[in-house]
């Protein structure tokens, strides 16, 4: 069987409905399906608008650490759709799902991704899903890829699995 990847944008998970259909297209590919998500809507708009009601100068670090949670709540909240549905889902943060980056915050590449886990879970029968736009530089710091992170964790997820197929859905 063939190993898909595929990426779903914030509109495509922006509702709980929509991550209900989310997870209906992920089941309906199980037997080759594993997704990289962003954050919901327009929670990246919504977090980066907070930071700056607090701060005109938000660290980088700290805007990173911030940021990186809208994925978060993407992928578990999807894992969470897949499992109500009685298939075995697992979620993946970039640290988990061993997307390692350079040191530059907001704007960090990709160096390497280390995909042990992430094929161990689908080895295990799980579809899994991995928060998109983030990764972990060298010292442990969250790191984010800037606009458009999703689909290049996408892309490298997808090399590091050495996947068939990388779909981008927004």
């Amino acid at each position: 069987m063939s190993l898909i990847v595929c990426k779903f944008g914030g509109t495509s998970v922006a509702s709980p409905e929509r991550i209900q259909m989310v997870a209906k297209k992920l089941i309906a590919k199980k037997q080759a399906g594993h997704a990289v998500v962003s954050a919901m809507g327009k929670t990246t708009d919504e977090l980066v608008g907070l930071a700056a009601a607090l701060n005109d100068n938000p660290p980088l670090r700290e805007m990173d650490r911030l940021l990186s949670t809208g994925e978060q709540v993407s992928m578990s909240l999807l894992a969470m759709a897949i499992e109500a549905r009685g298939y075995k889902a697992m979620s993946f943060t970039g640290r988990q799902a061993g997307i390692e980056t350079d040191k530059f915050h907001n704007k960090a590449k990709i160096v390497m991704v280390h995909s042990e886990r992430v094929r161990d879970a689908l080895e295990r029968g799980a579809i899994a899903v991995v928060a998109g736009f983030q990764g972990v530089d060298a010292d442990g710091d969250i790191t984010t890829l800037g606009r458009g992170g999703s689909d290049t964790t996408a892309v490298a997820v997808a090399h590091g699995l050495n996947a068939d197929v990388c779909e981008i859905y927004s």
